[in-house]
């Protein structure tokens, strides 16, 4: 009950300002995402429409703690290596309870992003807004999102790849691929797939 309540504030509150209304499961490719501003590790604001060079993002929701999203963290890095310099950088989001889910605190986090080197942004969805409103359920979930004006619209939703074991041996590379089409010009081949990985740690949940 506490959950709906909240959804149809947040719904409402969405609608005052921005014009649209969260879907009701979460984005599906041909949505347009909503803009979001967070801070950093560093206590810098990032925001989607900020960098005004940025073709779209790679949007990770990841977390500390969970074994899968370990698993895909240093891919997480190569995805930002290979693409940043072309438009498309990572923006990393943690939308776990640190309540619920010890180790993912922003302090947690701030340590984490230093110890890996991170390349991109690290930032704590603390009220879950971006969690609930993008769908994501699992950790790693992956949103590639295109620039359209001030806008963003989704592209491709789910796994970075299909082997969460061992990268190397992936015979489908999703965000790779779907990166890669659209710096081509080119529809992406496969929009969606199933996010495999921990459930999202929710507040009172």
């Amino acid at each position: 009950m506490k959950r709906t309540i909240m959804l149809g504030v947040m719904s409402a509150l969405l609608f005052a300002t921005f014009g649209f209304l969260p879907p009701a499961e979460g984005y599906q490719p041909g949505d347009r995402a909503m803009p979001f501003k967070y801070r950093n590790k560093q206590g810098q604001l990032v925001a989607l429409r900020d960098n005004v060079s940025a073709k779209g993002y790679i949007i990770v929701f990841t977390c500390n703690t969970c074994p899968v999203a370990q698993a895909y963290e240093q891919r997480v890095l190569d995805l930002d290596k290979q693409f940043a310099s072309k438009g498309f950088p990572v923006i990393a989001i943690n939308p776990n309870d640190s309540g619920r889910s010890w180790g993912d605190s922003y302090e947690d986090m701030k340590e984490r992003a230093i110890e890996k080197k991170y390349t991109f942004p690290y930032l704590v969805d603390a009220n879950q807004e971006l969690a609930r409103t993008y769908g994501a359920r699992h950790t790693p979930t992956v949103y590639v999102v295109q620039r359209q004006g001030n806008s963003f619209i989704v592209r491709f939703t789910g796994a970075i790849d299909n082997n969460m074991e061992d990268g190397s041996q992936a015979t489908k590379k999703y965000v790779q691929d779907a990166v890669n089409a659209l710096l081509e010009n080119k529809p992406v081949a496969i929009p969606t797939t199933k996010a495999i990985g921990c459930s999202i740690k929710w507040k009172n949940g």
